[in-house]
């Protein structure tokens, strides 16, 4: 399991039967991204964070509440991910970019809407730009 070069790795979601029919994806194909909501089952309960830490335990960024950070080691272990759509086929939706690690159970998935997107100015600290230079490279 690798935290970085999400991007090289097509994936895909497959709907279970039992709930879901391919119906489930009609239309999906005509958004480039959805947002996928993930349960990061895989994480050791005993790492989990509820406080602050050093993002990657990397010392020359500054120590931020879990809140305040995209970490797996979260209290409620949901990830979230905007992914770009390759296609659906009948019930599997394939991606690009998901950032979960295969067989994570999936909770939802969105299509990604321009105008949900953030309004106004968008910022954030200078760490985390360092942090994703390389988290969606090829």
């Amino acid at each position: 399991m690798e935290d970085d070069n999400w991007d090289s790795e097509d994936a895909y979601i497959e709907l279970d039967p039992q709930q879901f029919s391919a119906e489930s994806l009609a239309g999906i194909s005509d958004f480039s991204h959805v947002e996928i909501l993930f349960h990061m089952d895989k994480v050791d309960p005993a790492k989990i964070e509820k406080t602050a830490r050093h993002p990657r335990n990397n010392l020359e960024w500054p120590k931020v509440g879990i809140f305040s950070q995209r970490g797996k080691n979260r209290p409620n272990q949901i990830g979230t991910t905007i992914c770009r759509v390759l296609k659906a086929d009948g019930s599997k939706l394939f991606l690009e970019g998901l950032d979960a690690i295969d067989g994570s159970p999936v909770l939802d998935i969105k299509p990604w809407v321009i105008e949900f997107a953030p309004r106004g100015n968008v910022f954030q600290p200078k760490w985390i730009t360092e942090l994703m230079k390389s988290y969606w490279k090829k």
